[in-house]
């Protein structure tokens, strides 16, 4: 083997191994994060990047709790990568909690994340409630109808305001099921109305009736109010209906 051949191998081989040098052990990673206070090995952040474990998102979630006050350890920010979970969104979701005084662990976060929810917006929603519409208008729907007992059809629309319950997200229905439930209760006090004035002269009558079903009740918020948005008369049902018994009943004659 010629000189030039050898010195071309030993300069491949030089430059392998300054790769593999720089991509193992993130030097420059290291540097910042101890600039940052944060006490972690080398030795550590390349275990990180033999179990695939990217260290910049570990570390740079390790400095933003560590700015807000947070005790957070490397390994349960790991363990969570490691299982699927969203690093930042939960130290995100931890750093909003510890400003809004709210006692949420690690742990339950991090459940809460791998539940498949938005563990940052449920703590925005815990803090500021929002308002849902009954029905949903997204899902092609403006108003829930129903009959008095009149005959006379009534059309609806419901502003819920829910509040997120931290306690209840992992395993708690979702935002549909109380849009579905506000709905039955507003078609159900409707029919057992005996007439479709009242319902117009008392709108109120609708919210209070529906909201003292309990129908948070199992989901993972809690209702804070309901309240009838607009009230529209629809057909009168039931003299349609007997004007369809008349036309029957003179056909069978």
């Amino acid at each position: 083997m010629s000189g030039g051949a050898i010195a071309f191998l030993v300069m491949l081989v030089i430059v392998v191994l300054l790769f593999l040098f720089t991509y193992l052990i993130p030097v420059r990673l290291w540097i910042a994060a101890w600039a940052a206070g944060i006490r972690v090995s080398i030795l550590t952040l390349v275990g990180m990047r033999l179990r695939r474990v990217p260290p910049s998102i570990i570390v740079n979630s390790l400095v933003m709790s560590q700015k807000a006050g947070l005790d957070i350890k490397i390994n349960d920010l790991e363990a969570h990568y490691l299982a699927g979970g969203n690093v930042y969104q939960v130290v995100k979701a931890l750093i909003a909690a510890e400003k809004a005084n709210l006692n949420l662990a690690f742990a339950r976060a991090a459940a809460i994340d791998l539940a498949g929810r938005d563990v940052l917006d449920a703590i925005q929603m815990s803090v500021k409630p929002r308002v849902i519409d009954c029905p949903d208008p997204t899902k092609g729907k403006e108003m829930v109808e129903a009959v008095a007992m009149d005959g006379i059809q009534l059309k609806a629309k419901a502003r819920v305001t829910v509040r997120a319950n931290i306690e209840r997200l992992v395993g708690g229905a979702t935002e549909e099921t109380v849009i579905a439930r506000v709905g039955e209760g507003v078609v159900s006090t409707i029919g057992s109305s005996k007439s479709y004035k009242d319902v117009l002269e008392n709108p109120d009558n609708i919210s209070k009736t529906v909201l003292g079903k309990g129908l948070d009740s199992g989901t993972a918020f809690e209702i804070l109010s309901i309240d009838i948005a607009d009230v529209d008369v629809g057909k009168n049902v039931g003299a349609e209906l007997q004007a369809a018994q008349a036309e029957t009943d003179k056909k069978i004659a």
